[in-house]
């Protein structure tokens, strides 16, 4: 047992592994009663309840995997409710909080390709748990927890409608769906054969054109990540409607596997990353909703961020990349908006958590009021700040995890002073090596932890000076 424990980690959001190799029913068996005993270790005392949340999004045996989760959590003694269906990851951590559940444990691998499963844990509040928590979990693996002489009960529940109903609280939906109904808006769902499925045309009905909305647990031979590699049909489509129908505002909105990350399409069919969509949303929640508190960013995210932040005189908070630092920090400060680079964004007047939906209702919300096509409304708010970028991000698999080691290495021994004929002024290691550049750009480094893979992201004043520099990144790296 000791052996298989050991090799259980939880990275950035969760556990997860290739299914039948790390990922098994066995291993799951192990990991989900010590994940509820750590739940109740650290919260029995604020939340007073002995009830876990188990959910699932579509992938391979998800809803299998979920009912041996609910079984092992049964069997040690916590009762459960087991959801009726997959749903977005959100809305399990939404259930934990309406529900005064200890927490939830979901069945999902996110964004990554078919072959992966995992399990995410989240807290009473409705959000990630800390590193301290995983780690906790991570410990207790070598123990286990036995088996009570009084298991628990198994109850079932309907994940969709209290999250919903929560969501549509939050906009403006009347707006919304009138601009859809009379044709001033067209909205297009890219769910990514994810568990996004069905959610938009819950809350906003069925004239939402959605796209790949059918279970395909290889999602088509790529991955349910919102990236333009994988929206070509998208893209498509997109540019079809607009050339036949010029009379209304056209938007795309893409959702990665679990719903919990966005990205979008402005009316030409040009992807628009978090890194566009954040200032936007920014922008709209403190001008025309007086939203107000902090602004946390990852350090991964656009420069322009900080500026849209003191334009509104909003304060700003960096962290380390991965959304559980920004979830601990809506624990504790008053917050507008948290979001990162990957497309996860939350809000202080949800739960500390990311969705996708609500993102999706907040950026057609913006669209509806301001009037203005997405890309339009970026390029006002580069305006304003006087500040214009160009952003990318490349992820580059490197030979082995001795490759890994020895650039890490290099790094810290032979640090960079001249990156694409630019001088180095600054090296920010809260998460990673993020350069900065004489002329103002920046260039980031970051090592994945569980695999041999090297993350490169840059922004600069130009697309081609950013792919100038991955371009360098990257001969560095061979």
């Amino acid at each position: 047992m000791p052996v298989v424990a050991n090799a259980i980690k939880f990275g950035t959001d969760g556990w997860r592994g290739v299914i039948g190799e790390e990922f098994t029913f066995e291993r799951l068996a192990l990991v989900a009663p010590v994940a509820a005993k750590v739940l109740y270790d650290t919260y029995y005392s604020t939340v007073g309840s002995r009830t876990i949340i188990v959910g699932y999004d579509r992938r391979f045996m998800a809803e299998d995997f979920a009912r041996a989760v609910a079984d092992a959590v049964t069997a040690v003694g916590f009762d459960v409710l087991l959801s009726e269906s997959f749903a977005p990851t959100p809305a399990f951590s939404w259930a934990a909080k309406e529900l005064n559940a200890l927490g939830a444990l979901v069945i999902t691998a996110s964004h990554n390709p078919g072959a992966y499963l995992g399990l995410k844990v989240k807290g009473y509040f409705g959000g990630s748990v800390s590193p301290e928590v995983t780690k906790d979990i991570e410990a207790l693996l070598t123990q286990g927890v036995p088996k009570a002489t009084n298991p628990g009960k198994l109850g079932k529940f309907d994940p969709w409608p209290s999250y919903t109903t929560g969501l549509e609280g939050k906009v403006e939906i009347a707006k919304i769906r009138e601009a859809i109904a009379s044709g001033k808006l067209t909205v297009f769902a890219d769910v990514m054969h994810g568990a996004a499925a069905g959610g938009l045309a819950r809350l906003l009905g069925d004239q939402v054109k959605e796209l790949n909305s059918n279970r395909d647990p290889l999602f088509g031979g790529g991955a349910p990540e919102p990236l333009p590699k994988y929206l070509s049909q998208l893209f498509e489509v997109i540019k079809t409607h607009h050339e036949t129908n010029q009379s209304g505002l056209t938007v795309g909105l893409v959702f990665d596997g679990d719903c919990d990350r966005i990205a979008a399409v402005d009316q030409e069919a040009n992807f628009l990353s978090s890194q566009i969509l954040i200032p936007i949303l920014i922008d709209h929640l403190t001008r025309r909703r007086g939203f107000t508190g902090e602004i946390i960013k990852t350090v991964s995210g656009s420069d322009l961020i900080p500026r849209v932040a003191a334009l509104h005189n909003l304060s700003l908070f960096e962290t380390p990349v991965g959304y559980k630092y920004i979830a601990d920090r809506m624990l504790v400060s008053q917050v507008l908006l948290g979001g990162e680079e990957s497309g996860g964004i939350g809000y202080g007047s949800h739960i500390p958590e990311r969705d996708a939906l609500l993102s999706a209702l907040y950026v057609l919300e913006a669209i509806v009021e301001s009037g203005r096509d997405l890309s339009e409304y970026y390029s006002d708010l580069q305006q304003q700040t006087g500040f214009n970028s160009a952003y990318d991000r490349i992820d580059l698999p490197l030979a082995s995890m001795e490759v890994r080691s020895r650039l890490l290495q290099q790094l810290q021994t032979q640090p960079l002073t001249e990156i694409a004929g630019k001088a180095v002024i600054d090296c920010q290691t809260i998460d990673g090596y993020k350069f900065r550049l004489a002329d103002h750009s920046w260039l980031m480094i970051r090592f994945s932890g569980t695999e041999p893979v090297l993350r490169l992201y840059c922004e600069a004043s130009t697309i081609e000076e950013v792919h100038k520099t991955l371009d360098w990144a990257k001969q560095w790296a061979e």
